[in-house]
């Protein structure tokens, strides 16, 4: 099963791999090395955090590895989606009630920052969302209830 995902978010997969490959797998092997130098590794807490960091390492490269491998990515610049909101579009919004106005951007699960304005392909909003053009209305459940809103525009950047 493929995972769609951004170019920028698999950029940042493969930033943060290559920075456990290169640097942090090399300092927690220094880091054991050492903490066994210190000899009585039965009672020896550095050699116990060195080890415990390693397996978090190594578990943290095993899944970007597996989420590169099984990621499709999808530039929103090539789209051909004829002004409908599909996955990597960026969406502006106006809630109709308040008439509030927010920008979205639909990503991969792993890429989700709501900080950020960007929301898992997964998330209600973003179902909502998929399938919609400019003038359509999204409702979307929230916990206080049905909030819906006006597509002012959708682009592909």
């Amino acid at each position: 099963m493929t995972t769609p995902i951004t170019p920028y978010g698999a950029n940042l997969m493969k930033e943060e791999l290559h920075r456990l490959k290169t640097k942090e797998r090399p300092s927690v092997i220094n880091a054991i090395a050492e903490a066994r130098a210190q000899g009585d590794l039965s009672e020896n807490a550095d050699y116990d955090a060195a080890k415990e960091r390693q397996s978090f390492i190594e578990g943290r490269i095993a899944d970007l590895e597996g989420k590169l491998g099984t990621s499709q990515i999808i530039d929103p610049t090539t789209l051909e989606a004829d002004g409908r909101i599909v996955f990597a579009a960026t969406v502006d919004l106006e809630e109709l009630n308040s008439g509030d106005k927010v920008t979205y951007q639909i990503v991969g699960i792993d890429e989700a920052d709501l900080k950020e304005k960007k929301v898992s392909i997964t998330s209600p909003i973003a179902r909502a969302m998929i399938g919609k053009a400019v003038g359509d209305v999204v409702a979307v459940e929230a916990p206080a209830g049905i909030r819906e809103y006006e597509v002012l525009e959708v682009r592909y950047i």
